[in-house]
């Protein structure tokens, strides 16, 4: 039963008691048809919210938040239930910002200022109507047809809160759902208006649109909305196709939304979907033709490794540790590509051990997830050499230790032996030291690395103190 949890009754018993109508409103009623879990609950009250609230958390002894500007309050029940209560509204707008005027309604006026009708659906929590669904826009039927649409006129529902239209795309591409044409031509009309949503706001959504199951659908609709070139302007760059003569590359956008569909299908990590959306995302600018070879985009990794913090910072995503994973997995996305196509030498693993570090399996699923050839026989082939160098991998890491290694010959090591303070010739006795062990010319131990660090140093003049 929808409202089994003795929460419901408490609430419907107070409500009662106050002389007010209560309703359970939006996600939760949703999410009971889609069969997806769900621990945040709106209430709705033809009264004050407010109130109710008041009442319950005394009942319950527990905190109640109140957020008097917003007419809202919040409680949580001990068992994890969130429960946020509010009058119901109506609603108007000015043309400049999404933040409403509200004023006291009905339950249909609080239905009517939804974004999309099924998250219009409430369940009563009167005695008399306990749980029966109240569904003016027919929300229902829009469910079984797994349809996004408005409540009321789209172009007004858009115009007034623009981060509706990124809502849709969201919803659309997390449940798989298709928006009403009447409903995403009022996206194209009113895809400028999203200049008024704050980015931290966008920013939730579109990272909402990446860990979908299938993020390709909400890409492909914001491009076809207009939307894509106005929030992320460097991924809409990547689409079309360029010939000369016989020669043609691919349709990068195309491409990348198929990288992160496959990278989707085997992680749910938010940051190594964000490293496949912006793996190639330098492809533009790196573009060149040469009659023999004809395409290419030689250096699009590095070129695309120093576009990350810029995309980053524009976007309000975080500039931490994230994004530096980020930034590298940009990096090496190519190197385990290049490794698979030439002869895997124990030198060329080692190295990408060294530099991807505890985050080398995450890279190879990118890698792995980047062979999109309509070649059934060319991606075969790529991936069992992926195979290869994953075995390479393995017996290096358990042989060498590679993996996150730091140089056994430390600066300090090298300053104390000579007696001679920070410079130059420190840098490259330790750089030595480490192509020394990464090229296997030496193992990773403490006396081998000391006896190259003697053969270096007397080369350069240096005397033991």
């Amino acid at each position: 039963m929808p409202l089994s949890n003795p929460i419901f009754r408490r609430i419907a018993r107070i409500a009662k008691e106050q002389g007010v109508d209560a309703y359970v409103v939006g996600g939760y009623v949703r999410d009971h048809y889609l069969r997806r879990p769900s621990t945040d609950v709106d209430v709705v009250v033809v009264g004050s919210g407010i109130a109710l609230a008041e009442a319950l958390g005394r009942e319950l002894k527990t905190k109640v938040s109140i957020y008097k500007t917003f007419g809202t309050a919040m409680l949580r029940t001990r068992d994890g239930v969130e429960v946020e209560f509010v009058g119901a509204r109506r609603e108007s707008y000015t043309h400049d910002s999404r933040k409403p005027q509200v004023e006291a309604g009905t339950l249909e006026d609080d239905q009517r200022r939804r974004d999309f009708t099924i998250n219009a659906l409430a369940w009563s929590l009167s005695e008399d109507r306990f749980g029966e669904l109240v569904d003016p826009f027919y929300g229902m039927e829009d469910m079984e047809d797994c349809l996004i649409r408005t409540p009321c006129d789209p172009d007004i529902t858009f115009s007034d809160d623009p981060l509706r239209m990124m809502r849709a795309v969201r919803f659309a591409s997390q449940l798989g759902f298709t928006i009403d044409e009447e409903t995403f031509e009022a996206i194209r009309r009113n895809a400028e208006r999203i200049h008024i949503v704050s980015r931290e706001r966008i920013i939730t959504e579109l990272n909402k649109i990446v860990l979908s199951p299938v993020p390709s659908i909400g890409f492909t609709l914001l491009d076809q909305s207009g939307l894509l070139a106005l929030i992320f302007p460097e991924l809409a760059a990547l689409k079309g196709v360029e010939r000369r003569g016989k020669h043609a590359h691919k349709d990068n956008f195309k491409h990348t939304l198929q990288v992160v569909d496959n990278v989707a299908r085997r992680s749910d990590d938010l940051w190594l979907r964000w490293a496949a959306v912006l793996h190639d995302i330098a492809k533009p600018q790196c573009k060149g033709y040469d009659a023999k070879c004809g395409w290419t985009f030689h250096g699009h990794e590095v070129a695309g490794s120093k576009m990350v913090p810029a995309i980053f910072r524009r976007m309000k995503l975080p500039m931490n540790e994230h994004m530096k994973f980020v930034q590298k997995l940009v990096f090496l996305h190519l190197r385990p590509i290049i490794l698979s196509e030439d002869l895997v030498t124990d030198s060329a693993v080692r190295r990408l051990l060294f530099e991807a570090g505890d985050d080398v399996e995450k890279l190879m699923i990118l890698c792995e997830a980047d062979i999109t050839s309509g070649i059934d026989e060319k991606v075969k082939r790529y991936l069992k050499n992926f195979e290869l160098v994953r075995h390479k991998m393995k017996d290096l890491e358990e042989r060498d230790r590679i993996r996150n290694f730091q140089p056994p010959i430390t600066g300090e090591i090298i300053m104390q032996t000579y007696g001679i303070p920070p410079c130059q010739v420190i840098g490259e006795i330790k750089e030595l030291i480490k192509n020394a062990i990464l090229d296997g010319v030496i193992p990773n131990e403490y006396e081998a690395a000391y006896a190259l660090m003697e053969r270096v140093a007397e080369e350069r003049g240096l005397k033991k103190q």
